[in-house]
């Protein structure tokens, strides 16, 4: 007996329904993305391992899913590894490729590749899968879909500005309202950790502070003791404990509270320019808010950070991030080529629309309409009625079988499609088509014109 096929764990089949809401999603980003004046460019599945590797620091290094060389590839293996069973090493030498474990660190090649071409500043947008070689569980997969847009040779903040307005576009394109859209700013964290004397502790202060809403003030005051930060500048932490008001009374807060921090004004001053000129400019549906414990990417980002959250009461986290970061390019060692960029969480952004019911009912590939199949000649005057009516964008089709109508008809139910056109003698006499809507149960004969305004959507 064969055995049952399966997918790897941590992937994914999607159904037809599935793949046409994704596909809905991914068409009103992009058509966003255009409007903003990003391009879309393409980058291989797989890179140069040399690419990849030791861009994601040692945890990620261990994510990345390497591929084995063609061929004998133990012939090129490195004795001394193998003979050791040293498998990082002896992967080096049995794999030179390696899948794209994110979409930046191939935009930084891109670039830098393609330095020569490009007109700076360059805004570009991607959508594409990468690969992890992560623990799969609830909302975390080892293939997925990243959605991100970018603008690198500019250290203008008209771009940051210009990235929050995008994030609303979409989003509210997507009917997705009541998103609030976190800033921070890297320059503030550092300035925070400088004025509390604890800037040798900025990554474990801000994993502490990050947990302030999930495990309270005395959770986050235990845990940066345990790292070592003392109880005297945990102190000084005091006004970001009950942190509330409008940005800007918000930012008034922090002026005071980093007086003696060049770095953190100046991080203070670009968020003030960001979010004066957001309300300036106006239109914003989702709520801008400024989030003194946001810090994701800590070690990526150099400026501005960005965090999009789900509407009030639905069960889900972030579903879009991303920030400012100054040396994207020095990786491959093209310098100062500062950029800022956001992405997408197309999975969390689809469970978040389901969980509210935000898909419209027409988005689905179904056919409005299924011509049953009476005969050879009942067939031919029912295709020329379907060829008419997809060339007028209305999709239908024709059952391939001259099968019991009842079973044309319970084809039909299965697939939800909810019209059956009935083309037998005495509609082809009339040159008329019987229509029955099989949700209702209602029945009407109609001429071509008449058709197409019933199997509209």
């Amino acid at each position: 007996m064969a055995q049952k096929p399966s997918i790897p764990k941590g992937t994914r089949d999607f159904s037809p329904n599935e793949v046409a809401r994704r596909q809905y999603i991914l068409s009103i980003m992009r058509s966003h993305f255009e409007r903003f004046g990003f391009q879309p460019i393409e980058t291989p599945s797989f890179e140069n391992s040399e690419t990849l590797m030791g861009k994601y620091g040692d945890e990620g290094d261990r994510l990345i899913f390497r591929i084995l060389n063609s061929g004998d590839y133990l012939a090129k293996a490195d004795p001394a590894s193998l003979a050791a069973c040293d498998s990082a090493k002896l992967a080096n030498s049995i794999s030179e490729k390696a899948l794209r474990y994110d979409l930046t660190v191939p935009f930084a090649r891109y670039v830098v590749q393609h330095r020569n071409d490009i007109e700076f500043p360059f805004k570009r947008y991607q959508i594409q899968p990468v690969w992890r070689a992560d623990r799969p569980q609830k909302g975390r997969f080892r293939e997925f879909y990243q959605c991100d847009a970018d603008v690198v040779g500019s250290r203008s903040l008209w771009q940051e500005v210009e990235l929050v307005q995008l994030y609303d576009s979409v989003f509210e394109a997507l009917g997705l309202r009541g998103c609030t859209i976190k800033l921070n700013n890297r320059k503030i964290l550092s300035g925070i950790a400088q004025a509390i004397g604890a800037d040798d502790k900025l990554i474990d202060f801000t994993v502490a502070l990050d947990k302030l809403d999930k495990v309270g003030r005395e959770g986050v005051e235990k845990e940066m003791l345990e790292k070592g930060i003392s109880a005297d500048s945990i102190a000084r932490l005091e006004p970001l404990f009950d942190f509330t008001g409008t940005i800007g009374e918000k930012l008034d807060k922090l002026e005071a509270l980093l007086t003696g921090s060049p770095q953190g004004l100046a991080g203070i001053a670009e968020l003030r320019f960001i979010s004066d000129n957001v309300a300036a400019l106006g239109g914003l549906s989702a709520k801008l808010d400024l989030d003194v414990t946001l810090a994701r990417g800590l070690n990526y980002y150099t400026g501005a950070i960005l965090e999009v959250s789900a509407p009030a009461g639905v069960s889900m986290g972030s579903i879009g991030g991303g920030g400012r970061y100054d040396d994207l390019t020095g990786i491959f060692g093209l310098k100062d080529v500062s950029g800022v960029g956001i992405s997408f969480g197309l999975d969390r952004i689809y469970l978040v629309m389901e969980e509210l019911g935000l898909f419209p009912a027409d988005v689905s590939v179904t056919p409005q309409a299924l011509f049953l199949n009476f005969g050879e000649s009942e067939s031919r005057y029912a295709m020329k009625a379907v060829s008419q009516l997809r060339q007028w964008g209305i999709r239908c089709e024709l059952y391939p079988d001259h099968a019991k109508t009842a079973k044309q008809f319970q084809h039909a139910d299965k697939r939800a499609i909810p019209f059956a056109v009935i083309c037998g003698s005495e509609e082809m006499q009339n040159n008329r088509y019987a229509v029955k809507d099989l949700v209702t149960g209602t029945q009407s004969l109609v001429d071509l014109d008449g058709l197409a305004k019933l199997l509209r959507p």
